[in-house]
């Protein structure tokens, strides 16, 4: 085998990245550590940066930086976060570069007082809005969404900051959901279609806001109820008040949150996560059974699927692939090339649970294919016999504009090919994904909403022109 030079590679094991996740406290003596805690909880959404903003009646105390919560933050670090407020951020880039800057809570001092933001989702119309701003005067010192609200907010009419909040986000267009601290009060408000969630909670008789409920069970706080769509929630020393200042919409929650972006052991507007996984994998086995001798999950977001699709086929479920959860973004590929070498550094074959057998191997998505090809192959180096491909989903044939990285649709693989030449792509003996309906019935049924643009092209909210797409992914490797 010839030697290539070594070079640092990106690995993408998957098409789809994690947006970000928000966590508040209000009126606790440990309120930094309390959202530090629901941060760590909140890890899957975003690894690129993780920050904390803490109040305590008068001064603001931010501790940002790049990197995963335990890379950013040490016991020194959350001492100097004092109050009993605080608001947190775990960032995946959907807007803006990686880079410190673009860490979350952003800060800012202004006529009404301090003001502390972090924000879940992406604005279609944030382009035209900062154009707009930067016309007027205003000037910019991140490239997210998150600073244009912060304007808006600025320049909004209003006597309190939930007035001020409000007319600023009837400005906007597209997926939020945020948590904002002020010297006095911890507002949260998620977007009228309620594309991302937002949860609360209680402990200690202090509230909190979290992006899932898994950051509640952390931190040993009682879940009370999940905010609605369109509503705004104000959290003073008085207590909860609630408001619904947008136009109503129809409820269209992203469907990928319950099939691969939020924890599965957290419960999303009444709607247990690893439960509806299962249900879909089930409905799968329904739609596309095959003869077989072992059901193989994609780790780790396959998992539920498979354990359903094997229930409900009777037949066995193994982990027949491996996977290293103690890796980075980027490796330095050694000189002597090693064949699919970013999966390997992912993802190892089991031999003894593959070898001479017919494997069903279940994923939650197929997105460009490169990387669905490379394990499949894995799977048939380390002796399968027969390997079946199904995808617990739709195919993907549009990207999300919503705040999900996702390839351009030219790069979509089941927008551009027919399934017969993706299954030859992928080298399985077959292929078959989950139809929209097998879906929905795995979810309990249609209602009450849900957005599913990125299978089925049907964009509640149209990205205004010129809005450049999320295409942040890195090639894959190997």
């Amino acid at each position: 085998m010839s030697e290539s030079t070594s070079q640092t590679v990106t690995v993408d094991d998957h098409g789809f990245q994690h947006e970000c996740g928000v966590c508040g406290v209000f009126g606790h003596s440990e309120a930094a550590n309390l959202t530090y805690l629901g941060l760590y909880a909140l890890q899957h959404r975003g690894q690129e940066a993780a920050g904390v903003t803490s109040c305590d009646g008068t001064l603001f105390h931010t501790h940002r930086g790049m990197g995963r919560v335990a890379d950013v933050f040490g016991p020194d670090d959350i001492g100097r976060l004092q109050g009993g407020h605080a608001i947190g951020h775990v960032r995946y880039s959907t807007s803006g570069a990686s880079v410190e800057r673009n860490a979350q809570p952003l800060v800012i001092d202004y006529q009404h007082g301090g003001l502390a933001m972090a924000h879940n989702g992406n604005l279609v119309n944030a382009r035209h809005l900062r154009q707009h701003l930067e016309h007027q005067g205003s000037i910019f010192q991140t490239e997210m969404d998150t600073e244009v609200i912060i304007h808006l907010v600025a320049r909004a009419p209003g006597g309190t900051v939930e007035d001020r909040l409000a007319n600023a986000l009837r400005e906007v267009k597209g997926a939020y959901t945020l948590v904002a601290l002020t010297e006095s009060r911890l507002v949260g408000a998620r977007d009228p279609l309620g594309f991302r969630p937002l949860v609360l909670g209680i402990i200690d008789g202090a509230y909190v806001l979290a992006s899932e409920t898994c950051a509640l069970d952390l931190i040993g706080a009682d879940f009370v109820r999940d905010i609605e769509p369109g509503e705004m929630v104000v959290v003073t020393n008085d207590g909860v008040a609630s408001y619904y200042p947008f136009e109503a919409h129809s409820r269209r929650m992203c469907v990928f949150e319950y099939m691969y972006f939020a924890r599965p052991d957290s419960t999303l507007d009444g709607i247990n996560v690893y439960q509806a996984r299962k249900a879909i994998g089930r409905e799968l086995a329904k739609e596309h059974p095959v003869p077989a001798d072992v059901v193989v999950p994609v780790p780790d977001s396959g998992v539920a699927a498979a354990m359903g699709y094997a229930e409900e086929s009777g037949l066995p479920m193994e982990l027949g692939l491996i996977r290293n959860h103690y890796v980075g973004r980027t490796f330095i590929e050694p000189r002597q090339a090693i064949r699919h070498f970013g999966v390997k550094v992912k993802l190892n074959a089991v031999t003894s649970v593959l070898e001479g057998r017919r494997v069903i191997l279940v994923d939650d998505s197929i997105v460009r294919g490169t990387t669905s090809a490379k394990i499949v192959g894995m799977v048939k180096a380390a002796g399968a016999k027969e390997v079946h491909m199904r995808i617990s989903a739709p195919p993907t044939i549009g990207p999300c504009h919503y705040g999900i990285d996702t390839p351009d649709r030219d790069q979509l693989i089941a927008a551009n090919n027919t399934q017969e030449q993706i299954r030859a792509s992928l080298g399985a003996e077959s292929l078959a994904y989950l139809s929209l309906d097998g879906l929905y019935r795995g979810m309990g049924g249609r209602g009450p909403g849900y957005c599913d643009a990125c299978f089925s092209d049907d964009y509640p909210v149209a990205p205004e022109e010129g809005t450049p797409q999320m295409s942040l992914l890195r090639e894959e490797a190997g």
